[in-house]
C-alpha cells in the first residue's frame, strides 16, 4: 500500500512530473491543432493515439531531458532514457504508422467485401487508422517534450 510519504515522494519526482506534464499538454494540443487546421474540434483527440504532436515523443523527451538535468548526462538513468526514447519514437514513426496504413487498406477491403456479399452475414469492420505518427509529428512531440522538461526541471531544481 502506498503511504503518505511514498505519495509525497512520487509527487516530488521531477522527471516523472515533467513527462506527465508534456504528455497531457501534447494530448490537449491535438484537438486545438485540428481546430486551427480547419478540421474542427475533435474531442476524441484528447484520449487517442496518433496525431499532432506525438504525446509519446513529448513524454519520453521530457523524461530524458529532466533525467539528464537532474542525474547528469553520464548517468545510467540518462542512458536508459535516451535509448528507450529513441525506440519509442522509432516505433511511433515506423511500426505504428505502418499499422495505421494497413488498417486503411483493410477497412477498404472490408467495405468492398460487405457490399459484394450484401445478403450474407459479412459486415464491414472498421479498424483504427490513426495509430502512429509521421516524422513531423514525432519531431514536434520531441521538441515539445524537450521544452517542457527543460523548463519544468529548471524551475523546480535550479530555481527552487
Amino acid at each position: 500500500m502506498i503511504g503518505f510519504q511514498s505519495m509525497d515522494k512520487l509527487l516530488r519526482n521531477i522527471p516523472l512530473l515533467s513527462a506527465a506534464f508534456a504528455f497531457v499538454l501534447a494530448q490537449f494540443l491535438k484537438p486545438m491543432i485540428s481546430l486551427v487546421l480547419g478540421n474542427g474540434w475533435k474531442w476524441r483527440y484528447l484520449t487517442t493515439t496518433g496525431g499532432m504532436p506525438s504525446s509519446h515523443s513529448a513524454a519520453t523527451a521530457a523524461l530524458t531531458v529532466s533525467v539528464g538535468m537532474t542525474k547528469g548526462l553520464a548517468s545510467t538513468e540518462f542512458a536508459i532514457c535516451v535509448f528507450l526514447s529513441l525506440v519509442i519514437m522509432n516505433d511511433a514513426m515506423n511500426v505504428r504508422y505502418e499499422t495505421g496504413k494497413q488498417a486503411e487498406v483493410l477497412n477498404k477491403w472490408s467495405a468492398i467485401l460487405s457490399s459484394l456479399h450484401a445478403n450474407s452475414q459479412i459486415s464491414p469492420t472498421s479498424f483504427k487508422t490513426m495509430i502512429g505518427h509521421s516524422a513531423i509529428q514525432v519531431i514536434a512531440g520531441a521538441i515539445l517534450g524537450l521544452t517542457v522538461g527543460s523548463i519544468h526541471t529548471y524551475l523546480r531544481v535550479f530555481r527552487g
